[in-house]
């Protein structure tokens, strides 16, 4: 009975490779954010890259809503046979299992790690006349005036529990200073607030910031990645203060847990190799996002110690969704 059932799944497993090498046979790439974003540019310059290699097209499909939830739920419950896949990020596997009361899937076994795709820099950035005013040039100046005001400034982000409020959590615990916070609903919102000077410093993506900071709006005073950014050499990380402290923006390709190793295999090898296609990184770079190929097994143990990085940082910060 034992070997019947062992013969049974290698049937299964050799239809599910037979059936996703059949050429021609869409793919189905879930976006669980709107279109428009880096997730969603990202993902489809990739799409338009795999596609003689895996045989066939590669559909976006964006399902936005529920923080990324929605989508994120799709791609686990999805069959896995490799005929849909879909972008995994730091908000929907590493934030939100700790940020949701309740969770539609489980971050760490309902999914395939494929490869991650890219790794994008956070940077603190001022509102330029106000650094002016209050004569803070660097990271040391903002965190000494801080000490020396406790509580007269604040920061802005997305919301509650987004990555610019998690990472402004990081930052007065590693620096040992108090900002108020002040969530906003959705990045633009914030950024506009700190333009407008209602806030005095945002940690914002680098893509959304970089166009302010070129026009002098935005006082960029340290991206949050462990080394200096290659698109901002001139300004330090927070690391080189704060030591060990590393946030960036990420999101990768998964497949619903359960896809053969095979195919995982043959999506890897396809996206692999056309994130290290010299058009992609030209791509990318306009985005201000740095391609990341990594095997599967890389990619999954990266997103665990995502997990565990932010479990004490959310649960710290209070924040929730019911």
């Amino acid at each position: 009975m034992q070997r019947r059932s062992l013969f049974l799944a290698s049937l299964a497993l050799a239809a599910s490779a037979s059936a996703f090498a059949q050429a021609g046979k869409p793919i189905r790439l879930i976006v669980p954010y709107a279109p428009g974003g880096p997730l969603d540019v990202t993902a489809r310059a990739l799409a338009e890259r795999v596609k003689d290699s895996l045989g066939g097209p590669v559909i976006i499909d964006n399902k936005p809503g529920g923080g990324g939830n929605i989508g994120s739920d799709l791609i686990a419950k999805a069959a896995p046979d490799g005929h849909t896949i879909g972008i995994a990020a730091v908000a929907t596997h590493a934030i939100n299992p700790w940020l949701f009361s309740k969770m539609p899937f489980d971050a760490g076994k309902d999914f395939a790690p494929i490869t991650q795709m890219v790794r994008v820099p956070n940077v603190l950035v001022m509102n330029t006349e106000t650094a002016n005013r209050l004569k803070i040039n660097s990271l040391a100046d903002l965190i000494a005036y801080a000490k020396k005001n406790p509580g007269k400034l604040n920061y802005g982000s997305g919301g509650n529990g987004s990555a610019g409020h998690l990472a402004g959590e990081m930052f007065k615990q590693g620096a040992g200073i108090f900002a108020v916070h002040i969530p906003y609903n959705g990045g633009n919102p914030a950024q506009l607030a700190l333009l407008s000077g209602q806030v005095d410093f945002n940690i914002d993506n680098l893509s959304t910031a970089s166009a302010n900071i070129k026009a002098g709006k935005l006082k960029p005073l340290a991206v949050t990645t462990a080394k200096r950014s290659a698109q901002l050499p001139g300004v330090p990380a927070i690391s080189e203060v704060i030591k060990g402290f590393e946030v960036d923006t990420w999101w990768g390709l998964v497949a619903p847990a359960g896809t053969p190793k095979d195919v995982v295999d043959k999506l890897n090898a396809a996206f692999t190799t056309a994130l290290k296609a010299p058009e992609t990184q030209q791509r990318f770079e306009q985005l201000m996002a740095e391609p990341v190929a990594t095997t599967p097994e890389e990619f999954g143990a990266f997103m665990t110690r995502e997990r565990a990085k932010y479990e004490p940082v959310v649960k710290r910060s209070g924040a929730k969704v019911d």
